[in-house]
């Protein structure tokens, strides 16, 4: 049985920093997909960046400001967020999957089999 467990959410001020982590269990191998989605306020879910091995994908919002991350060793999913402005506020969401097309597909329709509770991220003075 495959399960998601996130932490590392919580109050930030603009400009700070902050990292998610995902622990993904229940995988036979390391060859899966993992993910960030968040859902803001009144709006859909949608992908920030997922990962699968070396190919990595950001949203175009989210570029040089988060960085996605792997341990397999640990079997867990980072996801480091930096210069934090308020429009990043919102649940955000670990996924994983264990067949993807690409990265992209993954994020953007998205692919995705397992998704864990959510975290909440509030960008706030």
């Amino acid at each position: 049985q495959v399960q998601l467990v996130e932490s590392g959410g919580g109050l930030v001020q603009p400009g700070g920093s902050l990292r998610l982590s995902c622990v993904v269990s229940g995988f036979l191998s390391d060859y899966y997909a993992s993910g960030w989605f968040r859902q803001a306020p009144g709006k859909e879910r949608e992908g920030v960046s997922c990962v699968r091995e070396d190919k990595k994908f950001y949203q175009e919002s989210v570029k040089g400001r988060f960085t996605i991350s792997r341990d397999n060793a640990k079997k867990t999913t980072y996801l480091e967020i930096n210069n934090l402005e308020p429009d990043d506020t919102g649940v955000y969401y670990c996924a994983a999957a264990g067949w993807i097309t690409t990265v992209q597909a993954m994020c953007r329709y998205p692919q995705v089999e397992y998704w864990g509770q959510g975290i909440a991220v509030t960008v706030s003075e």
